[in-house]
């Protein structure tokens, strides 16, 4: 696969939805990826570190998507995009703009929220805006949240996921 690897924050639910209409959009989507920027801010990182950071800055972008009615665990889509856009988010140099519909076939794989972190997640979900806004305890809900390491599985596996 050919294209430049972004890390697409969802949920549950969009999840379903990528299954569904076999594939992500429409366009444009936000996502996290490793950037000039980032790889300026944190020079002493290496690839496998900048993905990372990515990664988990897609994790933590996922809760502000999680609805109230929906599975309270983090989805994080990993694909690979031809049409890949600087954010400019100064606070966060890993968000970019995917500018195109990016087909299931793109998709490498999916990290979720195992169902035991649940509790965590839905009390970081609704942390989330505080947090955002400064307040310490809400951060302090939404880091242990993200304290939980996401499982990853390949594209192959999203339909036996869903049907857990």
């Amino acid at each position: 696969m050919s294209g430049t690897r972004v890390y697409a924050p969802s949920t549950w639910a969009g999840l379903r939805d990528l299954v569904v209409s076999n594939g992500l959009g429409p366009p444009p989507m936000w996502a996290h990826a490793v950037t000039v920027g980032l790889r300026e801010s944190y020079a002493e990182g290496g690839e496998e570190e900048w993905e990372y950071v990515a990664l988990t800055a897609a994790a933590r972008s996922s809760l502000a998507l999680i609805a109230e009615d929906d599975v309270p665990r983090r989805v994080v889509v990993a694909l690979d995009a031809d049409t890949v856009l600087p954010g400019d988010v100064v606070e966060d140099p890993t968000v970019v703009q995917v500018g195109e519909a990016v087909p299931f076939r793109r998709v490498a794989a999916v990290l979720v929220d195992s169902a035991d972190a649940q509790r965590d997640v839905r009390a970081a979900r609704d942390a989330w805006a505080a947090a955002d806004a400064g307040d310490a305890e809400a951060e302090r809900l939404v880091d242990r949240c993200l304290d939980r390491e996401l499982a990853w599985f390949a594209a192959q596996e999203i339909g036996d996921l869903l049907a857990r």
